[in-house]
């Protein structure tokens, strides 16, 4: 047989098997979305159940790159931990070891055509009956796989021919140098398939061919491994800080079971063949390096996993975003719980922060300069924020005497209570903003002018500004809610003369009635802050004297 056809036949059948992973995925996928999801969601708890979920999914859907997506989508969506995001990883590498036992124990032991051809027809039928429903799904993943077996019936065929050409001399391992430019070159064919487990059925197939030997295939093996980290760095490149954990976490873990079955390639190899053949299993090469493929993903599980919290632990810390660095306290330190004055001061400074944060998200979106993503992000970091400030007055709680700060703490709570409505008011009218209709000029210009009183009201209501009072916070707020009445009265009658639909009538309306109650809890806020204040300043709060400003932060004085 000539190269030429040893060539287009080579082509041909990686063609068709890559053709067949991606049916057989995007079906397994589809078919499988629902349970995907319950299951790591549900099946996570522990590090073992996120071990074997990662490892049963991958085995399922045939792909560990649409398994690592899917974990950084959870994660992302606060469905999973970080840590259980890097267990489901560790046992995702694991699954992906399926394919390769496909190969090896079917491909080389059956009649291919028989079971693909079958296969392919069947899964077509499937397909145009099932159309998009879950049938549909399996019938696309039933004829993916009988591409796949047809693709590696070619390239079995075409193999033989360029065994007869190719000397296996060419192609041994001879030393480190050698059996680190096979791994490079295993690497390089996952990177341009995009799919490892492609990658590995191309070498075991070639390797049970006889095409190249048993060391060579088990390089390639660990490179094709290892390169599964390029498909989920492309996939993170511009994402978010989780997304680019989980990488990290994916090349970790990848980079040391690369490393390890590198060091220890004749070890493993020789322990695997006498294990097959002490128990009269399959001893042939492709069933070997199968199982060499599942065992050093085994040795790296059990390498990373005494260091797995420590991992977690350092990523937690790296690609921080604006929102994760706002979302950790900044003044609440426990070892001032023991001085009850001190650690009220710090208390108030941590409040007066988060009213800034608050104050900012209803800046941003009154101004339109922030999206709802954003919004989102920084809100949820109010919330950590306010759950830490909790914690920190529970403990004040358990550590004072109840006549020190009786008066107090209470209202401390009542501070964030207010702050955290006004973060999701903002949250609100951003999104009423996306989907908003635009108004007529003489209703959009009365809008903005309302708006303009709400900003205002908002910088008198800024505690951690120098001047600001809380008699001025309270007639800005008296500002607001006449300049809304008025708002009120002009779209109504805007609305019983015709010049806007009833819909977007009650839409501007509930807004505005949003932009209102913003202004109403960031004033409650502040008010119930300079309270504070006082109270722990041992001050008169019921009758401050005129333009005095009680700074939340005077214990410390």
């Amino acid at each position: 047989m000539g190269w030429i056809p040893i060539a287009a036949g080579i082509l041909g059948g990686v063609g068709l098997f890559l053709l067949g992973m991606r049916l057989m995925t995007e079906g397994l996928r589809i078919a499988a979305g629902r349970a995907l999801r319950r299951v790591l969601e549900r099946w996570t708890a522990t590090r073992w159940r996120a071990l074997l979920s990662g490892a049963l999914i991958t085995s399922l859907v045939q792909s560990s790159s649409a398994v690592t997506v899917a974990v950084i989508g959870f994660v992302n969506a606060g469905l999973l931990t970080l840590r259980q995001a890097v267990l489901v990883i560790y046992g995702s590498n694991v699954g992906t070891t399926a394919t390769g036992w496909l190969v090896a124990l079917v491909g080389f032991n059956m009649d291919l055509k028989a079971l693909a051809l079958p296969g392919i027809g069947v899964g077509m039928v499937l397909r145009l009956a099932g159309g998009a429903r879950r049938a549909g799904a399996l019938g696309e993943a039933l004829a993916g796989f009988g591409l796949f077996f047809l693709g590696i019936d070619v390239l079995k065929s075409s193999l033989a021919g360029l065994q007869d050409g190719l000397p296996m001399a060419a192609v041994a391992v001879t030393g480190p140098g050698a059996a680190l430019a096979f791994t490079l070159v295993g690497f390089a064919l996952t990177f341009l398939m995009q799919s490892s487990s492609a990658a590995i059925a191309l070498i075991l197939t070639s390797v049970g061919g006889g095409a190249i030997p048993i060391e060579a295939g088990a390089c390639l093996v660990i490179g094709a491994n290892v390169g599964t980290t390029s498909t989920a760095a492309i996939a993170v490149l511009g994402a978010t800080s989780n997304a680019k954990r989980v990488a990290v976490a994916h090349l970790a873990f990848n980079a040391t079971t690369g490393a390890v079955g590198l060091l220890t390639l004749p070890l493993l190899l020789l322990l695997v063949g006498r294990f097959r053949q002490m128990l009269g299993l399959d001893a042939g090469p492709a069933a070997v390096l199968a199982a060499f493929h599942t065992l050093f993903n085994l040795l790296g599980v059990a390498l990373m996993w005494p260091i797995t919290d420590w991992l977690v632990a350092v990523l937690g810390r790296r690609f921080r975003t604006p929102e994760e660095d706002e979302a950790r306290p900044r003044y609440l330190d426990r070892n001032v719980l023991s001085t009850p004055v001190l650690a009220s001061g710090a208390l108030g400074l941590e409040l007066a922060r988060i009213g800034a944060i608050a104050r900012a998200m209803a800046e941003a979106a009154l101004r339109r300069e922030a999206g709802t993503v954003r919004l989102s992000a920084r809100r949820e970091a109010l919330g950590q924020l306010l759950t830490a400030t909790g914690a920190f007055v529970a403990d004040l709680q358990r550590s004072s005497s109840p006549g020190e700060l009786g008066a107090a703490l209470p209202n401390a709570l009542q501070v964030g209570r207010y702050y955290a409505e006004a973060a999701s008011l903002a949250q609100r009218i951003a999104e009423a903003d996306e989907a908003g209709e635009p108004l007529e000029s003489e209703l959009a210009w009365a809008m903005r002018d309302f708006e303009a009183a709400v900003l205002s009201a908002l910088s008198l209501a800024a505690v951690d500004t120098e001047g600001t009072t809380p008699e001025a916070a309270a007639r800005g707020l008296v500002d607001v809610q006449t300049r809304y009445q008025r708002l009120k009265d002009l779209f109504l009658r805007a609305g019983a003369e015709g010049r806007i639909a009833v819909g977007p009538l009650v839409s501007h309306l509930e807004r505005a009635s949003d932009v209102r109650r913003l202004a109403e809890q960031a004033e409650h806020g502040s008010q119930h802050l300079w309270e504070l204040g006082s109270v722990v300043a041992g001050e008169p709060a019921s009758e401050p004297g005129p333009d005095r400003r009680v700074d939340p932060a005077r214990t410390t004085s």
